[in-house]
């Protein structure tokens, strides 16, 4: 029996599942090229109610306007697969789902669909959060199903970043809200 590819994607669902967990943080996705793959693999994890608020699959640009809020300026500019569109993506699903996080993937998963500037294979993962948004670009070189696994991969991953950035839930941080008291003097 061959292996299961998404067992890796699973594994790393699990730590998003995991980390959230412990830092009570809420999470929602907004895809485009995985056809909600992303949100699919939190599912499989047990328990994902707890921190999945849901999702977006935003596969056309009129439902990246209307679902999620990409402006018609950003999409005319610079075109739904671009570093600026999954930053936008990932903000309007954190606007619009009150998640703590929201992590965005737009590209080109192929066979065709892609140009000079913008070859098959062109993703774009972004992550939403109180502090701002960040991006990053990948350019895979697999058939159209591999290409997918890797963007949700990244998407993963990087969710995974953003959320070891975030400040320690009140349980986990010290106790910071008694003033410190200086010892008394031994004399």
């Amino acid at each position: 029996m061959a292996e299961d590819p998404l067992a890796e994607l699973a594994d790393l669902a699990a730590r998003v599942g995991a980390r959230c967990g412990a830092l009570s943080l809420r999470v929602a996705t907004v895809e485009s090229c995985t056809g909600g793959l992303v949100g699919h693999l939190i599912t499989e994890v047990p328990g994902s109610s707890a921190y999945f608020v849901g999702g977006f699959v935003t596969y056309s640009d009129e439902l990246k306007r209307q679902a999620v809020g990409v402006p018609d300026e950003v999409l005319a500019a610079h075109g739904a697969v671009s570093a600026q569109v999954a930053l936008a993506m990932a903000s309007g699903g954190r606007e619009r789902t009150a998640a703590d996080l929201a992590v965005s993937v737009t590209g080109i998963a192929g066979p065709d669909g892609g140009s000079p500037s913008k070859p098959v294979g062109l993703t774009y993962v972004a992550v939403a959060d109180a502090s701002g948004a960040v991006v990053q670009r990948h350019v895979w070189t697999g058939d159209r199903a591999e290409n997918k696994r890797r963007s949700a991969a990244a998407a993963l991953e990087l969710l995974l970043e953003r959320i070891d950035a975030q400040p320690a839930a009140p349980d986990e941080a010290s106790d910071t809200t008694s003033d410190p008291v200086a010892a008394p003097d031994a004399t």
